[in-house]
């Protein structure tokens, strides 16, 4: 509370859910966004407005070592969470991976270090696990880049606890599982069901449904990252941030189909399947680490939470409003 606060990423989904809650909990917030000829502030331009006015924005690109230098100074605290974040999109431009999520980060924490930030909130992504060698997966779980994607950001987990380890930076990584909410992207797979619901559709276009995930509701995912940033015993520290539920896409079909009322089936669209050695098989978070040291846990949690996330992320993606911004009939990679 009263902290001048930087947001990479805020214009996104997780990062605008982040920027807003930070407001109201009465931060000072620079929202960076990623700048375009529109002046679009992404997600932020739905915001209310008395959280709007609130926020300071900061358009440029992570990319731009001296944009972040401009952007960072004067900051206590940076979450940072601007990144590329699309698998099928890494296997098409992998070098842009390179340059956004390794070499923005180290824009980030070299910033952060010459400024002199009393934290930085590293954001990590399940993906680096690959598919689990055991589980639950605790952060001890080896780290396996099965896609541009993930190798892109284990990079980047790296470059930001080396920072930590060579000059003593502030550094925490947030590894959250799969986040799913309102405003995420159509690429990923809980919206890609639901849109393609609303619009009438009967027989969905899906990928494999036999891998299984840990889905984290984004209020959850959120409370999570403002845990790691008020926790000294953070510092130097990863943590998971997941639900400690399994589930596979296939059954995460049904529990959509059965909230929303009605019958569907799969058709196998080959375009979204991962190559064989890319797909992350399983993946079921370990959260103990953030219970004892952050005191997060949650509120979304098991069956029940998860059909609770699932039932406000429905409502709010089948409003008119909101689903007229997504085209279901395509395959957004």
């Amino acid at each position: 509370m009263g902290k001048k606060v930087l947001v990479t990423g805020a214009d996104g989904f997780i990062g605008s859910h982040l920027a807003e809650e930070l407001v109201r909990r009465g931060c000072d917030v620079r929202a960076f966004v990623f700048y375009n000829s529109f002046n679009s502030w992404g997600w932020l331009d739905e915001s209310p407005p008395e959280i709007r006015k609130e926020l300071e924005i900061f358009a440029g690109d992570v990319r731009d070592p001296h944009g972040v230098r401009q952007a960072v100074q004067g900051c206590d605290v940076v979450f940072h969470l601007a990144a590329l974040i699309s698998i099928p999109y890494s296997y098409h431009s992998p070098d842009t991976y390179v340059d956004t999520n390794v070499k923005g980060t180290l824009n980030v924490v070299q910033a952060a270090r010459d400024y002199g930030a009393t934290r930085v909130i590293h954001t990590s992504t399940s993906e680096v696990y690959g598919t689990a060698k055991f589980v639950p997966i605790t952060e001890d779980h080896p780290l396996q880049g099965q896609s541009p994607y993930a190798a892109s950001k284990i990079g980047a987990d790296q470059m930001a606890m080396s920072f930590y380890r060579s000059f003593g930076t502030p550094v925490t990584i947030v590894r959250p599982f799969n986040t799913y909410g309102p405003r995420q992207s159509a690429r990923a797979v809980i919206p890609s069901i639901i849109t393609q619901i609303a619009a009438g559709k009967r027989s969905l276009r899906l990928g494999s449904l036999h891998p299984t995930r840990d889905f984290n509701y984004v209020k959850d995912t959120v409370r999570g990252f403002i845990a790691a940033a008020e926790s000294e015993a953070a510092v130097g520290e990863v943590f998971n941030i997941g639900s400690n539920f399994e589930i596979s896409i296939g059954d995460t079909v049904s529990l959509i189909a059965e909230i929303m009322g009605v019958e569907v089936k799969v058709d196998t669209d080959e375009q979204r399947v991962r190559p064989v050695k890319s797909e992350v098989e399983r993946l079921w978070a370990d959260n103990t680490k953030a219970r004892q040291v952050l005191g997060w846990e949650p509120e979304y949690a098991g069956r029940d939470g998860f059909r609770r996330g699932l039932a406000e992320t429905v409502d709010w993606f089948t409003h008119p409003e909101n689903l007229r911004r997504y085209k279901a009939e395509l395959y957004n990679i």
